[in-house]
């Protein structure tokens, strides 16, 4: 190619007697690895490589590409010119390989729209063959079968191993296999089919989409499980499309795309039917947390109008193996909802379902004590099924307070179960206010009930709480529980070795109580103490309790 702004030179008359167009200048190639080439010379006498082979024809291609030279030429091989093609082709090739969003990042970092547009100009005018072509030895690299698809000659001749026979042996063998596959749709249509010739098309839908795969490309194989099975044969699958330029577009699973695919495709002809529920089944197996699926399944369940219980039964199983899952207990809430009026008016139906669910809830909880979501499911268990007196279920969350004092998570049923109870609870009134309905005895009884959890861990604040939430709801004073909050200290402001306290809280609820009585003396000795000493930690919020003793109320 001549230089830029330089007319090409004509031919004379007396150099040639059949002037050819002009050429870009011969640059000797990089030698390629197989020996089979053939030897031609032109009329300037610089000789050049015929490619013999499909690998030698794509390196061909690939160096004139990127006007590339052979490793042995020496760098004044490139006019100025042809150099700064080179480089117009390989910020072009760079560009050309990445999504638009990318490329405009990409020329921005090489000088901006100005150092694409005069790249493009230079590769057009330059007439490269191919702008951004794959190196072939990196795709033909890998597995026998690409070496020697790389040694096949332009004529079809093969060099080494003769590969026709073997792909006229699959050829035939997928005919032959695509013959029975039709006429088991043949059979099928007479009624003529039973499991094994089902199972026995399954296996060879799959032997098909492999052979496709092989002779095709993987994208014609269509080997999915899905896409072999009979009785998938009158779906259309849905498949979702990205939107082109997607910056983030997800890699999912071959299996996960087909089943959604079919998902897709049930769901818009709103089919209901048992392949729909086993198909949910499926994708749940694969993603738990896919809360379409879940919602298709539960209308599935409804529709076909399919025992509750044993649709429960098969949720338990699922529920233990994903603990944190949310839509598995949003799913067992929609079940509950249908199958409850069923048997509202049967109350031995009612506690049978009570105490089973309870089991479940008790493995569900021993696998993990403070799941938020199976305390939540409790709760609703216990309003909709009325299990407000259920000695059973005060006796189990008794049980889990015992064996961890500190799970804040039973505390706070028991505190829900106790309290919410309509036989002794004003509607409308809230957790944190008092209840003129609530027996005395009962808040006796625990207030009592939290001593004697308090005694077991003075430092643990879910038997504060819960000591605090009682009186609340009793309407009583804390002054009433002054005596207890002593026990945990002794010394108060008398010096270093004779003060002592086992428990912040109780030393946090004697300020109260002193601020209560109006003692904003010792209030104030005890919020010193825990910001000096006992709780340093948090000694601004201290701090501020204390300021706020000053304020009058």
């Amino acid at each position: 190619m001549p230089p830029k702004g330089k007319a090409a030179g004509k031919s004379k008359a007396s150099d040639t007697p059949n002037p050819s167009p002009p050429t870009a200048p011969s640059l000797p190639l990089r030698p390629t690895t197989t020996t089979t080439t053939t030897t031609t010379t032109t009329n300037n006498n610089n000789p050049t490589t015929k490619p013999a082979t499909v690998l030698a024809r794509s390196q061909t291609r690939y160096d004139a590409a990127r006007l590339r030279a052979s490793k042995n030429a020496a760098p004044p091989a490139f006019s100025p010119a042809d150099q700064s093609l080179r480089l117009a082709t390989r910020i072009a090739a760079r560009l050309a390989r990445r999504p638009s969003d990318a490329a405009a990042a990409a020329a921005a970092a090489l000088g901006g729209a100005k150092t694409r547009k005069e790249a493009w100009r230079a590769v057009n005018e330059g007439s490269v063959p191919l702008r951004a072509v794959v190196d072939p030895r990196a795709r033909w690299a890998a597995g026998d079968e690409g070496r020697r698809t790389a040694e096949v000659s332009e004529v079809g001749v093969e060099v080494g191993v003769d590969l026709s026979e073997r792909r006229l042996a699959r050829k035939w063998r997928l005919g032959c296999l695509a013959v029975q596959s039709r006429r088991f749709l043949e059979l099928r249509g007479s009624g003529g089919v039973g499991d094994g010739e089902v199972e026995a098309e399954i296996c060879r839908r799959r032997e098909m989409a492999a052979l496709r795969a092989e002779l095709y490309g993987a994208a014609v194989g269509g080997g999915g499980r899905l896409a072999v099975d009979p009785e998938w044969d009158d779906v259309v699958p849905v498949v979702l499309e990205e939107p082109e330029g997607a910056l983030a577009a997800i890699q999912y699973s071959e299996d996960y795309a087909e089943a959604m695919a079919y998902l897709r495709a049930v769901m818009q002809a709103k089919e209901y039917s048992p392949r729909c529920l086993r198909l949910t089944e499926h994708i749940i197996g694969l993603n738990p947390a896919h809360y379409t699926v879940w919602l298709y399944r539960a209308a599935n369940v409804l529709a076909l109008k399919l025992p509750i219980l044993d649709e429960i039964e098969w949720l338990n199983g699922v529920a233990l193996q994903n603990l944190k899952n949310y839509q598995i207990w949003h799913h067992r809430h929609l079940l509950v909802d249908n199958y409850y009026p069923s048997i509202a008016d049967d109350r031995d139906a009612v506690a049978q379902f009570a105490a089973s669910e309870r089991v479940f809830v008790r493995d569900i909880l021993a696998e993990d004590t403070k799941n938020y979501h199976v305390w939540s499911y409790r709760s609703y268990l216990v309003e909709k099924l009325g299990m407000w007196d259920d000695a059973e279920e005060l006796a189990s969350v008794a049980a889990l307070v015992d064996s961890d004092v500190r799970n804040n998570s039973a505390w706070s049923h028991r505190f829900f179960l106790v309290f919410s109870n309509p036989a002794h609870a004003t509607p409308g009134v809230a957790a944190t206010e008092a209840d003129p309905k609530v027996p005395q005895a009962v808040v006796d009884r625990e207030v009592e009930y939290a001593k004697s959890k308090i005694v077991l861990a003075p430092q643990n604040q879910s038997g504060w709480n819960y000591l605090r939430g009682v009186l609340v709801k009793g309407a009583r004073t804390l002054a009433s529980v002054e005596e207890l909050a002593g026990s945990f200290v002794t010394g108060l402001g008398e010096g270093e070795e004779a003060e002592d306290v086992l428990s912040t809280h109780a030393l946090d609820l004697l300020a109260e109580i002193y601020a209560e009585k109006g003692d904003k003396e010792k209030a104030e000795l005890c919020l010193v103490r825990l910001g000096q000493k006992w709780d340093r930690i948090r000694l601004g919020y201290w701090e501020w309790r204390r300021k706020s003793l000053e304020v009058p109320a």
